[in-house]
């Protein structure tokens, strides 16, 4: 092919076709990324027709959504997407190097982990099952045998919440870890997230610039306060709230506007919690439970605590939280059975590339979101 033909394919080649060039690279300061290639050969693969998303269209966030499987082109997804495969590559390089056993649990289960309302429901063959919310009562059977667990898989929670924050199918990272207490856990997954911003500033620069996102390595152990602290500071800004609700959206957002960097909201009451949870000898109702929160205003990342070890004790909380014991009759039998003292955590992906990516709307964190109002594409 002469230059002139090359040219005149070139010219017509319309926007995202795919096309082949060949020609030589140079150096040149003044070309995006600092070279050019001068064509001697181009060739177009598969022709596109007239691109739909115009600069016009491009303003309305629900038509890029419903676009998705062409908007997904995007520099800025793009980025997006490179910076979420990072975070996940990094937790797998972290628990390899602190010796965690990756396993896999069932997506199909016949017990609510955190709560039935959030519960997605589906016919078994005749019998009543749930989409899994979470995997940590099939880590926690595992305990006994590999001691120290993770686990990478989807989460489905009928979330009816239109926040930026919300999603019905999202991906977690849980952990467990026998003979441990919350302190360990904690430095574990404060430990966990420096490890993945680390990680994103060394290899996801360029990604970051394009997103407009200034990222700085955290420093350790994160700030704590308590859930008693955090009430009072949310009172005091207007976003007062009952001792032993869970924090309001209004409150987080506020109390996460206040820092510069993720922090651990420490010992929150068991009303806020699941029966599962861990309390304190000499203050019963109060949990040996976290959640690390994001600055910004992001809230959330992920929620950590010691779970109950004790037959007896975790009968009788059931029994208190009126949770059928029936469905989680091979759950309690753990206890039963040389149970270690144990704790665990679960962090969002999609919520944890949201704070690092500078996202403003968690759907922007995954390549097709599920929400309350979307299913497609």
């Amino acid at each position: 092919m002469t230059p002139d033909s090359a040219f005149v394919a070139m010219k017509s080649a319309t926007r995202e076709s795919a096309v082949t060039a060949e020609g030589v690279v140079r150096e040149d300061k003044r070309a995006p990324g600092g070279r050019e290639v001068q064509v001697k050969d181009f060739t177009i693969i598969a022709s596109a027709e007239t691109w739909p998303i115009t600069k016009s269209a491009a303003k309305s966030a629900s038509y890029l959504y419903d676009k998705r499987h062409l908007s997904i082109r995007g520099r800025k997804v793009i980025a997006t997407m490179k910076i979420r495969g990072e975070v996940i590559g990094a937790s797998f390089d972290y628990f390899r190097e602190k010796g965690f056993v990756l396993i896999s649990a069932p997506t199909f289960v016949q017990a609510a982990v955190e709560g039935g309302s959030t519960l997605f429901e589906v016919d078994y063959f005749g019998k009543k099952a749930y989409l899994s919310q979470s995997a940590q009562f099939y880590e926690e059977a595992a305990l006994p045998a590999l001691e120290k667990v993770w686990i990478f898989q989807p989460a489905f929670r009928a979330e009816k919440s239109r926040t930026a924050k919300h999603l019905t199918e999202f991906w977690m990272i849980e952990a467990e870890q026998a003979f441990t207490e919350q302190p360990e856990n904690m430095a574990l997954l404060e430990g966990l997230l420096a490890f993945i911003v680390k990680r994103v500033l060394e290899r996801r620069k360029e990604e970051l610039r394009i997103l407009g996102r200034s990222l700085k390595e955290l420093s350790l152990p994160l700030p704590r306060i308590t859930y008693d602290e955090a009430r009072e500071f949310a009172a005091r800004k207007g976003a007062s709230f009952e001792w032993g609700e869970d924090l309001t959206t209004e409150a987080e957002r506020i109390i996460s506007l206040s820092h510069e960097s993720p922090f651990f909201i420490t010992d929150y009451p068991l009303s806020a919690r699941s029966f599962y949870h861990k309390t304190y000898r000499d203050r019963p109702k109060v949990t040996r439970s976290a959640d690390l929160i994001a600055p910004e205003g992001v809230g959330e990342l992920a929620t950590c605590g010691q779970r109950i070890a004790e037959y007896e004790e975790l009968m009788e909380r059931v029994r208190s939280q009126d949770f059928s014991a029936e469905s989680l009759s091979w759950y309690l039998e753990l206890r039963k059975y040389g149970m270690p003292p144990h704790t665990g955590f679960g962090i969002g992906v999609e919520r944890t590339t949201r704070w690092i990516a500078g996202l403003k709307h968690i759907r922007a964190a995954g390549l097709f979101p599920r929400t309350m109002t979307r299913i497609s594409p």
